[in-house]
């Protein structure tokens, strides 16, 4: 009877090791929720964190970033645990990159390194996978010493290490020749989507805003009745989404945009800025937030950052404090006894009476849907009748 070999052929999980230094600026609980963050990053890259490690430092070791003592402790547990990479927590530079390396002898990858590498991943069309291909360009130039020689050989290769010194110069003019070269292709999809959003007619432009993974997406379909991807991971949207809604007898476009984070890497916000015109462009933000998140106001602060360097954030917004079903009431402590913060207090205290029309719903339950398209509604319809003062038969 003959006998058959079974070759296993299912792709192994990459396991990986986090890594971060807590400063005196950042406090124990926010370095704790920067590493869980990290962690679902990797989650969503198609990782599995295995081990967490932090050092108290003043600021990063230069050479090492945390230290030779640390560095040592890091590589006997990835060695015991065979660890595939580590992932640090903040962007590394070159030599930091380089020397790290040298001592695991391990993939190694930073913040802005793995963002880059989930991007890469869920880009679908040609503007995207354009920026992204640029802004890993970018990323790599400085740190080419530790590339293959051959970067056609390495396309999507990030982390990984080789010989290639004695050609680093004819290495980085094929980098800045290909940088070059895709920054004009994204001036002319740029140019093209310019003259789309011209011959879009005289209708309101509304763009949802917001943190990655709180449900823009979701509020997107539930408004528009339209089929966008949704997932439980950080980034699922990158490009652009625009759909024409009608709310009673009142048309507008809606568009769904890439979700914003902290610590975004400066590069990748340049060369995203052409998706996000969407943004700088539109008459009305509709600002989503994860109510169900503890450090909600911190997400409200970074997408306001992101906005700031776009130009974007002195525009109409509607903020939405979406996943009421999954709120957690929060615990305030008070020096007699401790105060439990319900949705109901949340909503009259000084958030919920901010100048800005405020909503709170959720989008997977459609909570307060026909509230917050009354809302939608009577907001669009007073940027209309201010623009276009002579066309208002719709109404």
């Amino acid at each position: 009877m003959a006998r058959f070999k079974i070759h296993e052929t299912a792709i192994k999980q990459e396991t990986a090791v986090l890594i971060s230094v807590i400063t005196p600026s950042v406090t124990e609980a926010k370095a704790k929720e920067y590493l869980e963050e990290l962690e679902f990053l990797v989650q969503t890259a198609g990782g599995r964190t295995e081990g967490i490690f932090t050092q108290k430092l003043a600021y990063p070791d230069r050479a090492t970033f945390v230290g030779s003592g640390k560095l040592e402790e890091i590589k006997n547990y990835i060695d015991a645990e065979e660890i595939d990479m580590v992932v640090f927590d903040d962007e590394l530079s070159p030599s930091q990159l380089r020397n790290i390396e040298r001592e695991l002898k391990v993939k190694v990858l930073d913040r802005s390194n793995l963002i880059l590498d989930i991007f890469a991943r869920h880009a679908q069309s040609a503007q995207a996978k354009t920026q992204v291909e640029l802004a890993q360009l970018q990323y790599l130039l400085p740190r080419l010493t530790r590339m293959w020689t051959h970067l056609e050989r390495q396309r999507g290769g990030i982390g990984m290490r080789g010989p290639g010194e004695s050609q680093i110069e004819t290495d980085r003019r094929i980098i800045l020749n290909k940088i070059s070269l895709f920054k004009e292709r994204l001036k002319n999809i740029d140019r093209q989507n310019e003259t789309q959003r011209k011959n879009r007619g005289e209708m309101i432009r509304v763009a949802l805003v917001g943190y990655t993974n709180v449900g823009k997406s979701t509020i997107m379909n539930m408004i528009s009745k339209s089929d966008v991807l949704i997932e439980n991971k950080l980034f699922a949207t990158l490009d652009t989404t625009v759909r024409k809604v009608v709310i009673d007898n009142l048309p507008f476009l809606l568009s769904d945009t890439v979700g914003f984070i902290r610590k975004l890497p400066h590069h990748l916000v340049e060369c995203f800025k052409s998706t996000l015109d969407e943004v700088r462009e539109a008459d009305i933000l509709i600002h989503v937030v994860d109510i169900s998140h503890p450090n909600f106001e911190d997400h409200i602060h970074a997408v306001n950052e992101t906005l700031k360097d776009i130009d974007a954030l002195d525009k109409p917004v509607i903020t939405v404090f979406n996943k009421i079903d999954a709120y957690v009431p929060a615990i305030e402590e008070g020096e007699e006894e401790d105060k439990i913060i319900t949705i109901e207090d949340f909503k009259n205290s000084w958030m919920g009476k901010n100048s800005d029309p405020v909503i709170f719903l959720s989008a997977t339950n459609k909570t307060n849907l026909e509230e917050f398209k009354e809302l939608l509604y009577q907001v669009i319809k007073d940027k209309h009748i201010a623009r276009y003062p002579f066309n208002n038969l719709l109404y």
